[in-house]
Formats: structure tokens, sequence, C-alpha cells
């Protein structure tokens, strides 16, 4: 046999020489004999190797390391000795048959005598446990099942003879691989459960979410390992369903919500599975009972007024939830929620007892409502004669401060009592109506409600009316004034000059403000005919006004030329020339020009009609040819005549005199 040292060995079945009288020495036994790296331990291994602590120093010295092996009967089947002293022997190979053997060692020395022996047991077991399974598993492991305590079976008797060190467990994705690298052992390190076969219950603190496989097996005292692996299969869904509710309405309502909740989960589903949990979907409002049903939808109504709390949830075949309770220590993920706001009563609604004395055409309705408040973007305030069939609705005012507003104008309305009626809402679209104050009295209002005023304006000594020629702009002046006849200061005052149709622009407008005594001025401006509007507009407490309408009539102006002063009867044709003074308001096509002739102390008469270019220009020849004409001395003139979009009034040119030869 091979030694520690690499030498052969002797094989010695003899037992040790008879020890030396007791005046001789002897060697000494070998020091703290054990297996090597093993300890007393079980080993499937049947190669063992000992060692002990380096001998002591002996008178003769030792020089030979003896041993002997005994099988577990205590029959001698091995031994031998080495030449020299050593401090381990190995390897020694036990029999085939499990159990634990006994190795005797001790030393001789050079005399020959020999020492009483040590010996060690060698534990030998390479028996394979039996096969063993983890219990029966839920089929979707949930949150609530985590911590996962997993039992396992017991391998099946008799064990071997170095009894069951634990089980070794491995879970992963793959469905067929074995706990332990090597083929039939396990390493104490791969021993997941070590305390024997009946610590036989695995903790898993936490699962990937997915499918996932458990391996086990037993594994002996002597490290090895079922021959075959027990396996189950993880189905892990640790996500709460995902949960929608519908029919909650985003703002305030009037009336009974329905709602339905609809739960979804991409795992475990929402079907009960074997034994497990049932699934359902539940609705709690407030912090009542909640509305449930098994799987996937339930639905339920809110009636009462006010603003509710909505929790919706749902359970899936894993067992998750989402309501927020706690379960084994553990808190579950919140409800999600939702608000429902129902208000079916109306709001108050009041018209001011008074009109405010700065601004009386303002009209006020107070409204308020105390679960959804007043929504303001939606009433209005109407108004009609008293007695009258239909109300009209005012303009609205900026509402706020919880009071509806309206302006009337009531300086445009004829004189008399009026009702007024406003309609009101608040957020959740209740309607409200009233044609009373808040102290009950009807809201009625006599016009005129402002402090009349009186306008007057007029041209300078010239009335209403005036004709001016062509590039002329005359003053005007007025006076404003209120009540009986009180002047009004810094008032602004509106010039509106509404042009002749066919004028561009079409109208003007200029403002100036009141002077001392309430007077004021206005220029009016260069261009066509027009009429003239003068305005005061009021204010909060003085009523509107307009003067009496002006008129101002503008001339056109045409000129005239001709290419000589003396006609010739029967000779050259004399040529007749001009321009239209005002390009500006000349149409597209031209205007009309009469040319007219007359002797001094007769009317005029018109001998043509010609059309102007677009820049107003016209020309025109005419040759003398009646002999009455000679020694005769004629009148010539343009005429603009009375036509379609010209506005300007008719007007004619400064005589030309042509005399006849």
């Amino acid at each position: 046999m091979s030694l520690r040292c690499a030498i052969a060995m002797i094989v010695m079945l003899a037992a040790p020489a008879a020890p030396p009288s007791p005046a001789a020495a002897i060697p000494p036994p070998p020091t703290d004999l054990r297996v090597a790296g093993g300890g007393e331990a079980w080993q499937a291994d049947r190669s063992f190797a000992l060692v002990w602590t380096d001998p002591p120093v002996s008178s003769p010295p030792l020089v030979e390391t003896r041993y002997r092996l005994r099988d577990p009967g205590g029959s001698i089947i091995d031994g031998g000795e080495l030449s020299w002293i050593a401090d381990g022997i190995g390897p020694i190979r036990v029999g085939d048959a499990p159990g634990i053997y006994e190795a005797e060692v001790w030393f001789a020395d050079a005399s020959g005598a020999q020492g009483p022996s040590a010996s060690v047991d060698l534990r030998f077991d390479d028996t394979r446990p039996g096969p063993v399974e983890p219990a029966r598993l839920p089929t979707w492991i949930g949150r609530p099942h985590l911590p996962l305590r997993v039992r396992l079976t017991h391998p099946a008797e008799p064990p071997p003879l170095s009894g069951i060190r634990g089980y070794a467990v491995t879970i992963d994705r793959s469905a067929s691989r074995a706990p332990c690298a090597a083929p039939e052992r396990c390493t104490a390190a791969e021993t997941t459960l070590s305390g024997g076969v009946e610590n036989d219950e695995l903790r898993i603190a936490a699962l990937p979410e997915g499918l996932s496989y458990l391996h086990v097996v037993a594994v002996s005292g002597a490290g090895m390992k079922s021959p075959t692996t027990g396996r189950a299969a993880l189905q892990v869904d640790t996500t709460a369903p995902l949960t929608l509710l519908s029919g909650a309405p985003a703002a305030w309502t009037r009336q009974s919500v329905l709602l339905t909740a609809n739960a979804a989960d991409a795992g475990s589903g929402m079907t009960q599975v074997d034994s497990g949990p049932t699934p359902f979907t539940a609705i709690r409002v407030d912090n009542g009972m909640p509305t449930a049903a098994q799987g996937a939808t339930v639905t339920t109504a809110v009636i009462a007024e006010g603003v509710h709390r909505v929790a919706y949830y749902a359970r899936d075949a894993a067992g998750n939830v989402d309501d927020g309770a706690v379960v084994n220590g553990a808190v579950n993920p919140p409800a999600r929620t939702a608000r429902v706001r129902i208000d079916r009563t109306a709001p108050t609604l009041a018209f001011a007892n008074s009109q405010r004395p700065d601004d009386p055409d303002l009209i006020r309705a107070q409204i308020a409502d105390p679960l959804s408040g007043p929504d303001l973007t939606r009433g209005w305030i109407e108004v009609r004669p008293s007695g009258g069939d239909r109300f009209e609705r005012l303009p609205p005012g900026p509402s706020a401060g919880g009071e509806l507003r309206a302006h009337w104008h009531s300086d445009l309305e004829p004189t008399g009592r009026y009702e007024f009626r406003a309609v009101g809402f608040d957020a959740a679209g209740n309607r409200a109506v009233t044609t009373r104050r808040r102290n009950g009295e009807p809201m009625t209002l006599a016009n005129p409600l402002k402090t009349t005023t009186r306008l007057v304006a007029r041209f300078d000594r010239h009335g209403y009316e005036r004709a001016v020629r062509y590039g002329r702009h005359p003053l005007l002046r007025g006076r404003l004034t209120a009540g009986i006849d009180a002047p009004q200061v810094g008032a602004p005052v509106r010039m509106v000059e509404r042009f002749a149709r066919g004028a561009r622009p079409a109208q003007r407008v200029s403002f100036a403000r009141t002077g001392p005594g309430g007077s004021f001025r206005l220029r009016t401006s260069r261009g066509p005919s027009r009429m003239i509007e003068i305005t005061f507009d009021g204010d909060r407490t003085l009523a509107r006004s307009t003067a009496h309408p002006l008129s101002l009539r503008v001339r056109g102006r045409v000129r005239l030329r001709t290419s000589a002063r003396v006609a010739e009867v029967g000779g050259r044709a004399v040529v007749f020339s001009g321009r239209v003074a005002t390009p500006d308001a000349i149409p597209a096509g031209g205007l009309n020009v009469e040319l007219q002739f007359r002797v001094q102390g007769s009317p005029w008469s018109e001998f043509r009609s010609v059309r102007t270019d677009r820049r107003g220009r016209f020309r025109y020849a005419y040759a003398f040819s009646d002999d009455d004409s000679r020694g005769v001395k004629f009148q010539f003139r343009a005429y603009l005549p009375p036509q379609q979009n010209w506005p300007y009034e008719p007007s004619g040119s400064r005589p030309v005199l042509i005399r006849g030869v």
C-alpha cells in the first residue's frame, strides 16, 4: 500500500512484540490520532488518511510506525509498517460494506521495542438516501403566501447508516436542474437544511414573479444525496389586479351615481383556481361596508348628498389584494380612490335690497350654496316692462363676491317701471329663479334711474346745417348739462361723422372733453358731405344723451381750361380740358361731367357730357360751325351733377369766356 511519505509498507498481521521489561523504556503512543480532515464524521469514500501530532523524542530513538485495520466485527483486515517515524498514514482503504472500522497505530524504537497503540474509528457510508418531495403547494403563490413555508417529505426507511444530514434545496427557472453540483453527493454548503431528517420545513422569504421550480434531495450524514430529485412548480404572482372605476363624474352632479369597478390581472387572473382564494372586486363608499362581487366586475350606487370618498380594489386568484389592510404584519398596497360629489339642493338666490348710488344700473343678485357652491358662469339676469310678456336677458357684468351681476342701460329705455328676474345655478347644475329682493320685496325699478343730461351742438352762427366748398372744415360748439342746468365739466363727448355714400373711409370718430361751463369745441375733418352725430355716453350716474343731428354739405371742385379764347367759325376746334379736384373719391369708372354754355343773361345749357378717367381728368374738342356765333361772347363751364357713389354736392367750375369770329 502507498504511504503519506510514499514508501511501501510490509503487511504485518501479528500483534505487537511483547513489551520489554519494566526497567526498559518503551516508545510512547501517537498523540491525538484522528482521521485527516474529518474527525468523527462519516464519509462516503473508502479511502481514509490518519494524522497525529509529531511523535515525541524517545531514547532509544523511534524508527518504525506500525498500524492495523479492523472491520466492523473486530477482525483484522489490513496492516503494515513504515521504516521511519511519520506523522500520518494514508490512504487506508476500508471494506465495501458501510460501517464503523477501527484503525490502530503505534511506534517501535531502535532496540525493537514497541509501544502501546492508539485507535480511531473510520466511519464509512456510501448509501444514498431515498427520494423526497415538497408537500403540496398552492397553484398560484401570491403576496399573502410569503414568506412561503414548504414542508418536505422524509426519505423511505431504513435510513443510511450515517443518518440524514438534511436536505439540499434550490429554486431557479430550470425545470430539470439538480440541487448539488456533484452527481451523487452534496457538500455541507449545498445542504440547505442541515438539522437532520426532522428539520423538514423550508422558509422562502421572496420569490420572483412568474414560473420557477423548486428542486430538493435528501442528504445523508456522509453527504450522499437521493438518487432522484423532487420537484415542484412555483407559479408566483405578487402583483395586485389593476382596477378601473367608471361612472364617477369629474365634477359635482345632482343625480345619483352608478359606479362600476372592473379588474384585470395579467398573472393569476380573476377566476378561482383549485381551492385557492376566490377572486373578487369591491367598491367601498366612505367608511361603509364594501360592495363586493366574485370575479372582475362590481357595481354600486351612490345616492346621498355630499362629498363621498370611494375606494375600489380587487383580489386575484393568488390572493393579492390592494385594500390597504394589514396581513401577517405586512400592509397591502392602498386601494385606488375617487371622489363622488352629489348636490340635489338648489342654491339660494335673491336680489340686493337696494341699488348702489354710484352705479344704479348695476343689477346684483346674491347666490349661495353650502355644498357645491354657486356657478357664477352660468347664471343671468333678465328685465321686462312691468306687466310685459317676455323677459329679455341683460348683458352680463363681471360677477364676483357671490353675486350675479348685469348692467341695465336704463337711459336707453323708456320711462316707466321694470321687473327683473334672476336665474342662478350651483356647480351641480341645480337651478334657482327669483324675482324678489333679500327682504322679500319684488325686484322692480322705476326708470329713469340716472340723472338726465342735455347735449346741444351747432355750427358757429349756422345752426344745424351748413354748406361749404371743398377743403373747408368748420368748427362745432356745444354744451353738456345735467338735471335742470348743471354744467358737466371734464365729461367725454364723441363726434361721429358719417360720410355720404361712396366716401372712403365711411366715417370718422373724434372726441373732446367738456370745459368750464360744460362747453366743448370740435373741428370737423376735411372731406365729403356728411351727417354728424354728437353723443355723451353717460356714466354710472348720468344718463346718456345725443345732440340734434348736424348736416354738413360739401360742394365738389372741378376746373376747366380751353385751348383758345377766340373760336373761328368753321375753323380749328377749341379743346376743353379739365380735372375734378377731389381724386380721392372718384369711382373706378370715372365721373360724368356736363359741358355747359350760356350767353350772358341766359341760363346754362348742356352741349356735351363727358366721362373722366380714374384720376378725374377729361378732354373734349368742339368746333364752332354756326354763323350766328360770329361776334358772340360765350361762357363755358364744367358741371358735376348729382350721381351715384359721388359723396359731394353738385358744383360747377369758374366760367371760361370764348368769342366767336
